[in-house]
């Protein structure tokens, strides 16, 4: 295994002093590996966004370390620094375009304050700009171009220093699904096709879902669970886990009232109603619904439900197989206790 392209080890970060003093983390330990997606997510005022500054020190860490492809990032002088940060670029929710400048110039911009050549600079902007499928708006102002469009000039920004890790905070926070999808698309295009290693932070488990490798959660300012997105998804062991995986926010407590408990999830299939009561009909076994998080689109229904399975094991398997065998339904088990 490679070494970690970003190392935290007991990362704090605290704001103000005294009795008016807001730890807004405390003793965060994570590494990165090279080329990964790695999702950090967290509800509103986990602590998120405060420490995705502390990656590149737009934050300074309290105390703490943060290594950068083996750079100490605190022990930097303010000159390192403006270089290291040319390595470790960031994309925003807000887009953050220079508005009197074209789609051509945003791009240019960094290399600009890196004093690249302006002619280089301008062929280099233009690659950018058709690697994000944009080569066309390069002459546009980023008034003309849609939410979608401002986020792939962002992301072509981000790219001209050639960095090896690029920070997405909330990046797909401000755009509607379809769009949503296309940046998530694009991004896991570049980390193949670059080997730049991305940084997700956000509060939609299903941007984790879609493309990270692995995931911390946050909560309180501190990590409450790590590991790959498949086992969090499968056998989350906290409640801030659980809160974020399970629709509902299903707790310990509502886990334990069932023996076996498992995962439904739902990908375009006739609506999700007919499957519990076909399960009780076909097959005379009930289920308990802990949590749904599904809609029905033009009678198909997509999302997830939790469900308690009985406690009989005959039942219980009988209620798996039958479910698992509907089309466009998927179901894994997972832990019952924390």
């Amino acid at each position: 295994m490679s070494d970690p392209i970003i190392q935290i080890r007991h990362l704090t970060k605290t704001f103000g002093a005294g009795e008016g003093a807001v730890t807004a983390l405390e003793d965060i330990n994570l590494d990165v590996l090279p080329g990964e997606i790695f999702g950090i997510i967290g509800l509103s005022g986990a602590g998120k966004s405060t420490l995705v500054r502390c990656l590149n020190l737009l934050e300074r860490p309290t105390s703490g370390s943060v290594l950068v492809d083996g750079r100490e990032m605190t022990a930097l002088s303010e000159k390192e620094l403006r270089q290291a940060r040319r390595s470790i670029t960031m994309i925003f929710q807000s887009f953050n375009l220079l508005m009197q400048r074209t789609c051509l110039s945003n791009v240019c911009f960094p290399m600009e304050i890196s004093r690249v050549p302006k002619a280089k600079a301008k062929a280099r902007a233009l690659e950018l700009l058709e690697l994000v499928g944009l080569k066309e708006k390069a002459d546009a102002y980023p008034a003309q171009l849609s939410g979608g469009q401002k986020q792939r000039v962002a992301i072509a920004r981000a790219l001209a220093t050639d960095p090896k890790v690029l920070l997405c905070d909330e990046a797909t926070s401000a755009l509607d699904p379809t769009t949503t999808a296309s940046i998530l698309a694009l991004l896991k295009e570049l980390n193949q096709k670059l080997g730049v290693t991305v940084v997700v932070i956000t509060h939609q488990m299903s941007v984790i879902e879609e493309i990270c490798h692995r995931v911390a959660i946050l909560d309180g300012g501190t990590v409450a669970e790590q590991g790959a997105v498949e086992d969090i998804f499968s056998h989350p062991s906290t409640d801030a886990a659980r809160r974020l995986v399970y629709p509902g926010g299903v707790t310990s407590a509502q886990l334990a009232t069932s023996n076996r408990v498992i995962r439904v999830a739902f990908d375009g299939g006739t609506a999700y109603h007919p499957l519990i009561a076909s399960l009780a009909i076909d097959c005379g076994v009930k289920v308990n619904i802990l949590g749904a998080d599904t809609r029905n689109i033009d009678g198909k229904a997509f999302g997830t439900m939790l469900l308690g399975l009985p406690e009989d094991p005959n039942e219980a398997a009988k209620a798996l197989s039958y479910i698992r065998s509907q089309p466009h339904v998927t179901a894994e088990e997972v832990e019952s206790h924390a």
